[in-house]
């Protein structure tokens, strides 16, 4: 079943999923434009491979397709599904890969077949019309947000797993989106704000930044009812960017080319959290303003 699968949206993780999946299995990724130049991509050891993807638009998809790897924007992502859905099965498979926490709610009941979310700390950035850099190596958990279709959870990380993306499948992803979330408000509004990359957040003066924004979180996470991380949110959220130093935050790739930025998607969701449970998060809230 997993020979073959489509890729919607042909950003950064879009084109870093294709290159990857294309070494083991049949990929095609679809745009705006249908193109045969190879996707370039820049390993994070510096690697330069080139991989002859097919890019194709959504009215050229297969009508059967194995899987649907859905990597627009949380934005962009209902509307793009729905362009897809006039030309394929409506029973296949679907894996959202959105930030945040806005989508993957309402296209899991909507949509008739199986949908999986994916939660990863893979960094990449694209680099001209066909490239992608993979800045930093990460790990992805994958399943249903009420811990269904295991077998196929298992299948994606597996077919994740010999493309050499670390993954494994998980019955906890509505913990681990809320887990992604936080880690995202921390990294994303900042480094557009200041257009800076990852790593940067270490210094002076952003490092206490990060800190406050992190106790925040915290009170938000702790009323949500949200499991802490193992070593704790401020472990867990510098873990990613030491790992991700070298990236440019998806939100920072969005300001540098005047895009739409998943504000509503990222911070979104926290703020309802915060007003059901009646607590001040002046740190959010700064972000909120400050941020594209």
């Amino acid at each position: 079943m997993m020979n073959s699968a489509l890729i919607l949206g042909p950003g950064a993780l879009g084109r870093l999923l294709a290159a990857y999946l294309d070494q083991q299995n049949r990929v095609a990724l679809i745009g705006r434009q249908a193109s045969s130049r190879p996707i370039n991509l820049v390993t994070p050891e510096g690697e330069i491979l080139s991989r002859p993807v097919p890019r194709i638009t959504a009215d050229q998809a297969p009508r059967q397709p194995a899987l649907v790897h859905l990597a627009t924007k949380a934005y962009a992502a209902q509307q793009a599904l729905a362009e897809l859905a006039e030309h394929i099965d409506p029973a296949t498979p679907l894996v959202l890969w959105q930030n945040g926490f806005q989508v993957q709610e309402p296209l899991t009941r909507r949509w008739p077949g199986p949908v999986l979310c994916a939660t990863t700390t893979e960094g990449a950035y694209t680099q001209g019309e066909d490239g992608v850099v993979h800045a930093g190596r990460g790990h992805t958990f994958v399943g249903h947000l009420d811990g269904g279709y295991p077998e196929l959870a298992d299948n994606v990380a597996k077919m994740l797993a010999r493309a050499s993306l670390s993954a494994e499948p998980c019955d906890d992803t509505r913990r681990r989106l809320w887990h992604k979330l936080a880690v995202n408000a921390a990294i994303n509004p900042l480094v557009a704000r200041y257009r800076i990359r990852n790593g940067q957040l270490r210094d002076r003066p952003f490092r206490p930044m990060v800190t406050a924004i992190i106790g925040d979180l915290n009170s938000v996470m702790e009323a949500e009812g949200i499991t802490t991380p193992e070593n704790g949110w401020e472990a867990m959220i510098w873990k990613v960017i030491e790992t991700t130093a070298n990236n440019r935050a998806s939100m920072l790739q969005d300001v540098l080319a005047n895009r739409p930025t998943e504000r509503d998607a990222i911070l979104g969701p926290l703020f309802e959290a915060a007003r059901r449970h009646d607590i001040a998060t002046p740190h959010l809230n700064a972000l909120w303003d400050s941020t594209p």
